[in-house]
């Protein structure tokens, strides 16, 4: 991990295309200002994490569904393509 100290109104760069400005410091809190190209996505950790596992929970098949899915497969393969 890079740990910096800046001042307000100085920035860090991230590779080519992302600034990091500190706009404001007011005791333990920092403000800063994310300058990004549209295609990078930027978001608070925590928000970053809901998102994630709210990601995976609705990738994550529960058994009923699956053998809700399993039964009408077998009820399609029953009946057979229609033409």
């Amino acid at each position: 991990m890079l740990v910096l100290t800046r001042k307000a109104g100085e920035s860090v760069v991230i590779g080519d295309e992302v600034v990091v400005r500190v706009l404001e410091v007011r005791g333990d809190v920092v403000r800063v200002g994310i300058d990004a190209p549209r295609d990078v996505q930027v978001h608070r950790q925590e928000v970053y994490e809901a998102v994630r596992e709210a990601n995976i929970a609705a990738s994550t098949a529960s058994e009923e569904a699956i053998t809700a899915l399993q039964g009408i497969v077998r009820r399609a393969g029953a009946v057979g393509p229609t033409q």
